[in-house]
This record gives C-alpha cells, sequence and structure tokens, in this order.
C-alpha cells in the first residue's frame, strides 16, 4: 500500500512538475519586479520631495526679491524645516505607493496558485467603500493633512490661530495638529476641522504700537519726537538685527476721549514681532516722558451727566 502511494506521487509529480516550475519561476519574477518597483517610485519620490525643498528656496527668494528687501532669515533652520516637511510627505506617499505594489503582487501570487481573485477583488471593493463611507472624516483629516504639509500652511514652533485654538504648533501630523496656547493648554485640532489659518511666524511680521497723546499735545513736536525715539530704537545694536525695515509713523489713527492716537509700524523678523513691541513700547514711553509729551488719560462721564434736574 505505501509502495503504490508512493507511486502515485511520483506520477502526479512528474505530471505536475512543469507547471509548479513555471508557477514558482512567475511567482519569483512577480516578487522581484514588485521590489524593483517599489524602490523605482521610492527613488522617485525622494527625487520629487528633493525637487520641492529647492522650488521652495527659489521661491522665496525670487519673493524676497520682487518686494525690493533683503529679508534676514536664518535660513538654516528656515531650510531644515523645509526638510522635514518635504521627509514626511515622501514617507506618507512611499507607504501609499508600498501598499498597492504589494497588494497588487500578493492577489497577483494568489492567482498562480490557482485561487480565484474575483471575489476577493470584489469583497475589497465593498470593504474599501464601506470603510471610506465609515470613515470620512478620517479620510478628510488625512487628505486635509496632505495638503497643508504640500502647501506649507504652518510648521512645528509656528505661531498660528485656526479659530478656537491660537497658541505655538507642537507636532504636525496627518490627522491632528498640537497647539499649546498661551495658558499652557495643549489643543488636539484635526486637520479636517481647520476651515483657515493665520500664521504669524511666516516670512516677515509687523509689530504695531498705538500711541495715545494728549488732545492738547502739539502733534508736530511730538511726532519728532517720537522719530527720534523710534531712529534710536532701530540703530540699537540689540534690536537691529530682529528688524528688517526701519520704524515709521503711519500717522494719526483715531481720535476720540481726549485722546490723538498715533501708530507706528516696524517690519521684524518672523515671531519677534512681540518682543520688538513690547521693548518698542517701553522706549517710546522713556521718550514721551524725557520730552514731556503727555499720554491721554480717559475722560470719565461725570455723574448724572445728562440727567434732567427737578427743582
Amino acid at each position: 500500500m505505501p509502495r503504490v502511494q508512493a507511486n502515485a506521487f511520483v506520477d502526479w509529480f512528474n505530471e505536475n512538475s512543469t507547471e509548479m516550475v513555471s508557477g514558482l519561476i512567475n511567482i519569483a519574477i512577480i516578487v522581484v519586479l514588485a521590489l524593483v518597483l517599489r524602490a523605482i517610485v521610492g527613488r522617485v519620490i525622494d527625487q520629487l520631495a528633493k525637487r520641492m525643498v529647492n522650488s521652495r528656496e527659489r521661491i522665496d527668494k525670487a519673493k524676497a526679491k520682487a518686494a525690493s528687501r533683503v529679508i534676514k532669515q536664518n535660513n538654516e533652520s528656515r531650510g531644515e524645516r523645509q526638510r522635514q516637511r518635504a521627509g514626511t510627505i515622501a514617507s506618507v506617499l512611499k507607504s501609499v505607493a508600498s501598499f498597492v505594489i504589494f497588494g497588487i503582487a500578493f492577489v497577483t501570487i494568489l492567482g498562480q496558485f490557482g485561487i480565484n481573485i474575483g471575489p476577493i477583488i470584489a469583497s475589497a471593493g465593498v470593504i474599501g467603500l464601506a470603510i471610506g463611507f465609515g470613515a470620512q472624516s478620517l479620510v478628510q483629516d488625512f487628505l486635509s493633512g496632505i495638503f497643508m504639509m504640500v502647501e506649507d500652511q504652518y510648521g512645528v514652533g509656528d505661531v498660528v490661530d485656526v479659530g478656537d485654538a491660537v497658541g505655538t504648533v507642537e507636532a504636525v501630523t496627518l490627522r491632528v495638529t498640537k497647539i499649546r496656547d498661551l495658558n499652557g493648554g495643549l489643543w488636539h485640532v484635526r486637520n479636517g476641522e481647520i476651515m483657515r489659518v493665520c500664521n504669524m511666524n511666516q516670512d516677515w511680521a509687523n509689530a504695531v504700537v498705538e500711541l495715545p497723546l494728549d488732545y492738547s499735545v502739539n502733534l508736530d513736536e511730538a511726532k519728532a519726537v517720537i522719530q527720534r525715539s523710534i531712529d534710536e530704537f532701530a540703530d540699537n545694536p540689540e534690536f537691529a538685527p530682529k528688524i528688517i525695515e526701519r520704524p515709521d509713523i503711519s500717522g494719526v489713527v483715531g481720535i476720540g476721549n481726549g485722546a490723538v492716537t498715533v501708530r507706528v509700524m516696524v517690519m521684524t523678523q518672523p515671531g519677534d514681532q512681540w518682543s520688538i513691541g513690547r521693548d518698542l513700547r517701553a522706549h517710546l514711553k522713556a521718550g514721551l516722558d524725557a520730552a514731556g509729551v503727555r499720554v491721554a488719560y480717559p475722560i470719565l462721564p461725570l455723574a448724572n451727566a445728562g440727567a434732567s434736574q427737578s427743582g
């Protein structure tokens, strides 16, 4: 009996050996092609990411040149940010490419074993459709995250306003953005829920200082005092590296409640507008005090003002 079974196995092997060898060769070819295709796609993605970084750097230089000013930014940190962003996008694209390529290769290998792959493909389509409907918000978050990274809307360390959350970006993923607010609270904001973003750390910023001067002051003399004060501030070696363009007086922006409001603006490096604004206010206050220029005090309404008096 064992001899009969052995002979049957030998006969079966002789009859199917050609097909088995052919199938193994086909499987080996499929695996090799999948690995080669994945390597080629990965190389292409890396080149595209590198080109994206170089293109962004050229665009930044062109924007600065077109604006006829030299924006003295930290090129090293900015370049590192661009490389990190490109690396994140490349990693996501590589993962998607690997899933698609190896998934197709796996289904093709099943076909080499004689398995009917039609029902498998149909089932995968139905499952994918169900997941797509059930996880629409998740898909929206991922797509929004990809576009945010591609468009460089913000990055780690930027101060942003995304609506309810205002603060410093601590982490950016494809699904959520983590923002630390001024009070120390950490906000987890879904990318799909971010309708608009105000980035306060891109390219340049403005420090805006408004001075409520007393209504009785001589405006021309007050402006001369303010101009001298902001010139001294701009020439200070401590603040000069943070300033892109010298401060100037925008003019009178308000009259009321016993005050004439004069606005001063200074273009600063991104992220330095708050510290420059604080230091400039202190410097202007000292300059106004030294020159005897009075600032306005709020005029409070008198008690029972406007009320009818009866005798």
